[in-house]
């Protein structure tokens, strides 16, 4: 014990491993002086009157050190001051307007230009201008002197075409690969001399003299191992790869282009000889060239946008299903109107007077005469689209904050602009997950100052994810430059009608008859009503009455009652749902008939059987009376199917299937649209059978699923905003719907009832005069009592419960049905609980069901 005790009080004492050897190790900053020396801890064992006098601080390195504090303070104090002034001015230079520091970056270039001529062109040279003369020389050898130019190209290019900044970089993949060519083709023509080496032919000043250091570090391996003349046509290739890149010029089009080389050399002048004979030539029909001045005006500033005509990724004009690269053979895709590549400019030769738009055109009435067309100058023009907003910057760095404030390895990499929505597209760094820019949504939202904000991942077609938001000037897309666009001109199919344009600026257009089928749905103000009134104006000023016939349907009385007279239409609007249902019961006749003659003719669609009509192949057969016609497009557009489903919900729902289901062939066609997509109004048979869909603004995500079957519809910002899912399509596309104004519509109207007088079927009004009176005790329940009829005389059991299960009424419902039956012997009266007799047997069936319908 005493031991212990003992040796406790010597740790505690001042032990070199005791509690303070400790402390004084922990506080480090307090132990030691400026000049290096050591001072005691305390309760440390050593007295300051022991240090050596080695350790005494020096009075001179006091002074030094504060000195070189001095210093380093004033040089810290100028580069903060120098470092907040250059921040500054970077944040103002930020908020320049893109054309501004374009131009300032291609005169930057051009000064240095000319810096670089006046130091290495001049004889007389001072010692900074030797030694940037020898730098150059030493890299690009004996072609140092068209640097200059070069960077003066480059500049010009900055300066005179800032809009294909895009292609800087293939420019400078092509010029690096021709001049690496050259240079090393030089340097094997001067022997191939080394930077330094035993021969005489080697030597930095040799290297100069040849191609420099680029063209060594070219020549020089191949030059090893290969003979002269294996290596200069292997270098003639790498240029020769530099001026395809540069002329944008795939190797199998180089027949082509030298074509067009030959024929702008040697044609030129032949062409440009009848140039003055030419004038008085008689002026091209408006029809053949529709874009006037507004229209010219249009289709300049869709070029503006420096796009070329493509196919669009997304199928616009669909046949069958298949995503947006892989087209079955029967897919016609969609096309998007975008300026094609600039050619070289040729002189245009005489233009022979354009043809009719149709061979043969039918003449409805002798009385009409033939129809003209509507010109497509009562259509307006839209606004200029603008490539590049001061928002669509200030959203860019909006965007890269978030994205370093997150931390997440990621960049902006440029943005397309649309008429409503602007595009941004974020490139991820390796190994970055695309949900961490995915979860930023309510962020992003937040930053640009928008709540509808949607995010494509990815683009696509593109390694990128997009980030559409909503633009705070947008551009009007008039429908006038949607059908004066060269993709609408350019097919003349008469059912082909103006959509929009989509967020890259490209005009979208879409053939009914390939559809086949289109619901438009979208909540009250979202444009779905313009948008009609869009497809039935793109039929107006395309197709006569003799291509083209509509039934329209308008519950609600004030959409469609602008075109009451027109003479595409086979009878009066609609208006009543009642006579709606019966309207489309005689489509499902009408499609029956065609299905008919096509079955006796031996044709699979409407189309080939139209074309043996106006050839004369088809004959009657012997002893027939009938004149077979040609039969027009049939059109049926219903404006609101919830009126319809409220009222009769069975009879509209049958017939718009059977229309869906077997029409198509029969060049029938049907639009539906509807403020209300809930399931009840689009039961899952109708949503199955048409299967293309345009879905404008909705108020929930429930809504867009019913239209869609995805999100996002949602999230649109009204006013002609839609996305449009083409049969096949597996992700709908963005566009802004054209616009129409009612004035418009009139002068469209007008010039069709100027035409030709309308001419209705009689028909269609037969359907509902030749329906006898049926039973007024039995009233609307017709189609419940002929099925409860069938089901118990084909299964000889009468029985109410049965009728509950069968047709899913009620209680209450069943009783009915089933006194109606006894009163009409059909059954016999209740007995309790056990089934009821049935009167009537299987074979006397179609006879009972003809009564109860009143025939």
């Amino acid at each position: 014990m005493r031991t212990l005790g003992t040796m406790a009080t010597r740790t505690s004492k001042g032990s070199p491993k005791g509690s303070a050897k400790r402390s004084t190790s922990s506080r480090p900053s307090a132990a030691r002086r400026p000049g290096g020396a050591r001072t005691p801890a305390r309760g440390g064992s050593r007295p300051a009157a022991r240090r050596p006098a080695a350790q005494q601080p020096d009075p001179i390195g006091w002074v030094f050190l504060a000195i070189g504090r001095l210093f380093i303070g004033v040089w810290l104090l100028l580069a903060g001051a120098i470092g907040t002034a250059a921040r500054a001015f970077g944040q103002q230079a930020r908020e320049l307007d893109p054309a501004h520091r374009r131009d300032g970056l291609g005169l930057a270039v051009l000064g240095g230009a000319i810096v670089l001529a006046a130091m290495t062109w001049r004889q007389a040279k001072g010692t900074v201008a030797t030694v940037v003369d020898a730098v150059l020389r030493g890299a690009v050898g004996s072609l140092a002197w068209s640097v200059p130019i070069l960077l003066a190209l480059v500049a010009w290019r900055l300066l005179r075409h800032p809009d294909q900044n895009a292609d800087t970089g293939r420019m400078m993949i092509g010029w690096t690969a021709l001049l690496a060519g050259l240079l090393g083709i030089i340097h094997v023509a001067n022997a191939v001399p080394y930077p330094s080496g035993p021969a005489a032919t080697d030597g930095m000043d040799k290297v100069s003299a040849a191609g420099g250091m680029v063209g060594f570090i070219v020549s020089a391996p191949p030059a090893s191992i290969l003979p002269a003349f294996i290596t200069i046509p292997l270098l003639l290739m790498l240029s020769g790869f530099g001026v395809l890149v540069i002329t944008a010029t795939p190797v199998h089009r180089v027949p082509e282009r030298l074509a067009e080389i030959r024929h702008m050399l040697f044609q030129q002048g032949e062409s440009a000889r009848p140039a003055a004979g030419e004038r008085s030539r008689a002026p091209r029909k408006p029809r053949a060239r529709p874009a006037g001045a507004k229209g010219a005006k249009g289709d300049g500033e869709e070029a503006e946008l420096g796009e070329h005509l493509k196919p669009y990724d997304t199928p616009v004009i669909a046949d069958a299903p298949g995503k947006a690269a892989d087209h079955s053979p029967e897919i016609v895709p969609g096309l998007v109107d975008e300026e094609p590549p600039e050619p070289p400019r040729l002189p245009e030769p005489p233009q022979p007077t354009p043809p009719p738009r149709k061979v043969e055109q039918l003449v409805l009435s002798p009385q009409a005469g033939p129809y003209a067309l509507p010109d497509l100058q009562l259509l307006r023009a839209g606004t200029a689209p603008k490539p590049q907003t001061k928002a669509n910057t200030t959203v860019v760095n909006a965007l890269t904050s978030v994205l370093e404030q997150f931390s997440i390895d990621a960049q902006v990499i440029g943005f397309t602009r649309g008429p409503t929505v602007t595009r941004y597209e974020i490139e991820l760094g390796p190994a970055v997950k695309v949900e961490k820019v995915t979860a930023l949504t309510k962020n992003i939202a937040y930053a640009v100052k928008s709540a509808d904000v949607r995010i494509l991942s990815p683009i696509p077609g593109k390694s990128a994810i997009g980030v559409e938001i909503p633009n705070t000037d947008k551009d009007l897309v008039s429908l006038g430059d949607v059908l004066r666009s060269q993709v609408a001109q350019a097919d003349h199919h008469p059912m082909i009608v103006g959509l929009g344009k989509d967020v890259e600026g490209r005009t979208i257009v879409a053939n009914l008859a390939k559809m086949p089928h289109l619901l438009i749905a979208g909540a009250t103000g979202a444009g779905k009503s313009v948008c009609v009134n869009g497809l039935i104006s793109s039929v107006l000023m395309r197709a006569t009455p003799d291509e083209v016939r509509m039934v329209l349907v308008d519950p609600k009385r004030v959409e469609l009652n602008t075109y009451e007279g027109i003479p595409h239409l086979i009878t009066p609007i609609i208006t009543n749902p009642k006579k709606a249902a019966e309207a489309l019961e005689w489509v499902v006749g009408e499609m029956d008939r065609r299905y008919d003659d096509l079955a006796a003719s031996g044709f699979r669609h409407v189309d080939e059987f139209n074309k043996a009509v106006r050839a004369g192949k088809l004959v009657p057969p012997p002893g027939s009376e009938r004149v077979y016609q040609p039969y027009p497009y049939l059109l049926v557009i219903i404006d609101e199917l919830a009126d319809l489903m409220m009222v009769a919900p069975r009879d509209v729902e049958d017939s718009i299937v059977r229309i869906t289901q077997l029409a198509r062939a029969a060049g029938i066609h049907l639009v539906i649209a509807t403020q209300r997509p809930s399931v009840d109004v689009v039961t899952g048979l109708i949503k199955a059978n048409v299967p293309s869909r345009l879905a404008f603004a909705t108020s929930s995500l429930a809504d867009s699923r019913v239209i869609l079957d995805q999100p996002g519809a949602e999230k649109l910002v009204g006013q002609g905003d839609a996305l449009f899912l083409p049969m096949g399509a597996s992700k709908p596309m963005r566009l802004q719907n054209a616009f129409l104004s009612e004035k418009e519509i009139n002068e469209i109207v007008a010039h069709c009832k100027a035409q030709m007088q309308v001419e209705y079927r009689d028909d269609v009004a037969a359907v509902a005069t030749a329906k006898r009176e049926i039973d007024e005790e039995i009233g609307d329940d017709l189609d419940l009592l002929v099925q409860a009829a069938e089901l118990i005389v084909t299964t000889q059991f009468g029985s109410t419960s049965m009728l509950q299960r069968k047709l899913r009424v009620g209680f209450a419902k069943a009783g009915r049905l089933m006194d109606l039956l006894e009163s009409r012997n059909v059954v016999g009266p209740s007995e309790g609980s056990k089934a009821r007799e049935v009167l009537v047997k299987p074979d006397e069936l179609p006879g009972l069901l003809a009564d109860l319908r009143g025939q």
